[in-house]
């Protein structure tokens, strides 16, 4: 097994990065990783893909097209590049769906996931005076059109922090053994988003965390985790 390290520069440089891009370095320093580390000259951030753990990988255009990224690749060259990284079968490429207030360029992990091998859930809006209302309508109709079952999940209220709204979905949700820790935001679609994860995964515990004050570093619990990758080949 090795480790895939790819490099990092703040979401396309919004933020000082440096020592964030070099801690994969310093955790092989320090013995923390066991297995060797295969570096590679290639942007790719945990949060920006989702996998079903049988060779199909979520995305989104914006974020692994942007040009603040890979600018000297081609979309067709990151494609390939992604799919020879993970030796995946198919890349699912999302045109449609962001969050306002989202650093990221539209990060995967808090728009669609897979939840098991044949089943998308996704964040869906019933608000239809809600700003993100028809961008998401054509994010679960490119959806629709993919081979997989769908699991929609609502979207919370509007959650403002300093006059700007944060970027609060149930998708950000974290696998662990036996459980899914889920984040949420004090909203009344708290108990239904659990009630609904908790009926899909009725072998786990469905554990809601609190995290109205994390959201306002415009992430949650999933963005906050060390995303590490075994190299498939």
């Amino acid at each position: 097994m090795k480790i895939l390290n790819f490099k990092f520069n703040a979401w396309g440089g919004k933020f000082d990065y440096q020592k964030d891009d070099a801690v994969n370095s310093k955790l092989k320093e320090i013995k923390f990783f066991k297995e060797p580390i295969k570096n590679f000259d290639f942007i790719l951030e945990g949060g920006s893909i989702d996998s079903n753990g049988q060779g199909v990988m979520l995305t989104t255009a914006k974020c692994i097209f942007n040009k603040n990224r890979n600018s000297a690749l081609s979309k067709n060259q990151i494609i390939e590049k992604i799919k020879k990284l993970f030796g995946l079968k198919e890349l699912i490429i999302l045109k449609y769906g962001e969050l306002t207030g989202d650093d990221t360029d539209a990060h995967i992990d808090t728009l669609a996931r897979f939840v098991n091998s044949q089943t998308i859930a996704y964040v869906k809006c019933y608000n239809t005076e809600d700003e993100h209302y028809e961008a998401f309508k054509k994010m679960e109709d490119e959806l629709k059109y993919t081979k997989y079952q769908l699991l929609p999940l609502p979207f919370p209220s509007p959650k403002i922090f300093l006059n700007h709204r944060l970027p609060a979905t149930y998708l950000n949700f974290i696998f662990i053994n036996g459980a899914l820790i889920v984040p949420t935001y004090k909203d009344k679609n708290d108990k239904i988003a659990l009630k609904i994860l908790q009926q899909f995964f009725p072998d786990r515990d469905v554990i809601g965390i609190d995290a109205s004050i994390f959201i306002r570093e415009h992430g949650s619990l999933h963005c906050a985790t060390m995303n590490f990758y075994k190299d498939l080949v």
